[in-house]
């Protein structure tokens, strides 16, 4: 909230949201479709893990650190697709149960509502119908940088209790390989290529670029923990992108100003 009021809701928050959220739902759908492809992918731990970055606890922090300011609806925006479709669906791909989920509202909305994004996009609007937008975007603009770095260390907290795992830390099963090429590789080049398809500016292109390079979310292992389905995949995962994502998000960053 305190990002979005400092920085206004426009046109590019949306079109980031929808990029993210279409982009995504796609390559899903694309996996889960072509036999050959879902071979390669053959759990939603796996396919949310190679799609969901981390782009609340690092790809804004990172976007603040290195980009204008006037990124920040495009970074913000990205989030907010990711996260809506993390919360709204990846409850439903893990648990692969209830066929008739997509038919029942009631469910449907509760997901939306329970999403961290969604929340933050209300409180926005209720702001803004108050005339407050203003007024509470600098009270809160303090308070949600410091959040953001709170979050950092809280990333790196999760990742060294990962890390103290041995079993998770020293094995690296070949079905984990293609949920990192598509997180750290693919998925930052796609949007890319659709960020030239739109004809979007350099530190507009950067913003989404980084967004979607961002490793793994710490969502993935929440979801998977809550419903004790492929746990050390996901953590695997997470751990191992982090790690890469060191190397690959600045190696994408100077390859796309250069």
């Amino acid at each position: 909230m305190g990002l979005l009021l400092k920085v206004g809701i426009n046109i590019d928050l949306i079109h980031s949201a929808l990029i993210a959220f279409l982009t995504i739902s796609s390559i899903i759908i694309l996996i889960n479709k072509v036999p050959e492809i879902n071979k390669l992918f053959p759990n939603y731990s796996l396919q949310l893990g190679g799609l969901i970055g981390n782009t609340s606890f690092l790809g804004i922090p990172i976007a603040i650190a290195l980009l204008p300011t006037d990124t920040i609806n495009h970074t913000i925006g990205f989030d907010l697709g990711t996260t809506l479709f993390s919360w709204i669906f990846g409850p439903y791909l893990l648990q692969n149960a209830n066929d008739n989920y997509f038919l029942n509202f009631k469910k449907l909305l509760i997901s939306i509502l329970s999403s961290p994004a969604s929340r933050g996009i209300i409180g926005v609007l209720i702001i803004y119908l108050l005339g407050l937008e203003d007024v509470v975007g600098n009270f809160l603009w303090l308070p949600a940088r410091v959040v953001i770095s709170i979050a950092i260390i809280v990333v790196g907290s999760r990742l060294g209790i990962i890390a103290n795992n041995k079993k998770i830390s020293i094995q690296f099963e070949k079905t984990i390989l293609y949920s990192v090429l598509l997180k750290l590789l693919l998925l930052p080049v796609l949007i890319y290529l659709i960020c030239q398809i739109l004809n979007f500016q350099v530190n507009d292109t950067v913003a989404l670029v980084l967004q979607a390079a961002t490793p793994s979310a710490i969502s993935t292992i929440l979801m998977a923990e809550a419903y004790q389905i492929n746990r050390d995949l996901a953590a695997k995962t997470l751990f191992i992108t982090t790690l890469i994502s060191v190397i690959t998000i600045p190696l994408l960053a100077s390859f796309i100003i250069s």
